[in-house]
């Protein structure tokens, strides 16, 4: 039976000498550092770079990590500050909003061949289709608050802005993200009628 260590715990044994647990710190958190990577670069292949990137990174920089906040957040901030450089360094085209075959694969679906798990697979296609479309900024708060369960502290932290500055933000965001979807939602309207 394995055992089960917080961050934190792994992070003092990684500290200690066994840098074999870092691998547990990475399996945990790879998915959700993958998904910020992809919602920069929007596409697979440089948002791989930017994860293994930000592990690295970490990795080096793991005495310094303070545990005054959540290994996550500070995870995060360095996976924010590791997109953003390589999408100066790239000087990637960020209005691509067509590559919501990527978040496909990404999201983990179960495969079910019941109405509902289509129906789960089509919300999740029409809200990272919408998350697509907004701006860098508003999809990265939209993405840690609902995906990443970050508070608006946290998210402040990671993207060094006030947690009250972050708040209107993520409101900012969710309005045009529910413009999104009413745009992607009426256009799926039409392909049924």
């Amino acid at each position: 039976m394995e055992q089960k260590f917080t961050d934190l715990e792994l992070i003092q044994n990684v500290l200690n000498g066994d840098s074999a647990q870092y691998a547990l710190l990475v399996r945990r958190h790879q998915r959700f550092v993958f998904t910020l990577a992809l919602r920069f670069s929007k596409n697979r292949e440089n948002a791989e770079e930017i994860a293994q990137d930000c592990f690295v990174k970490a990795y080096k920089a793991l005495g310094t990590f303070k545990q005054t906040a959540k290994f996550s957040t500070w995870l995060y901030t360095i996976t924010y500050t590791t997109a953003m450089t390589f999408l100066r360094k790239k000087r990637l085209d960020t209005s691509s909003i067509n590559d919501e075959e990527t978040f496909v694969q990404l999201e983990n679906h179960t495969s079910s061949f019941n109405a509902n798990g289509y129906e789960r697979q089509d919300s999740h296609k029409f809200l990272n289709q919408a998350i697509n479309m907004l701006l860098p900024d508003d999809a990265t708060i939209i993405t840690l608050f609902y995906q990443g369960e970050q508070s608006l502290e946290e998210i402040g932290e990671t993207l060094n802005m006030e947690p009250n500055t972050i708040k209107v933000k993520l409101h900012r965001a969710r309005q045009r993200l529910k413009e999104k979807l009413q745009y992607l939602l009426k256009d799926e309207v039409k392909e049924l009628l």
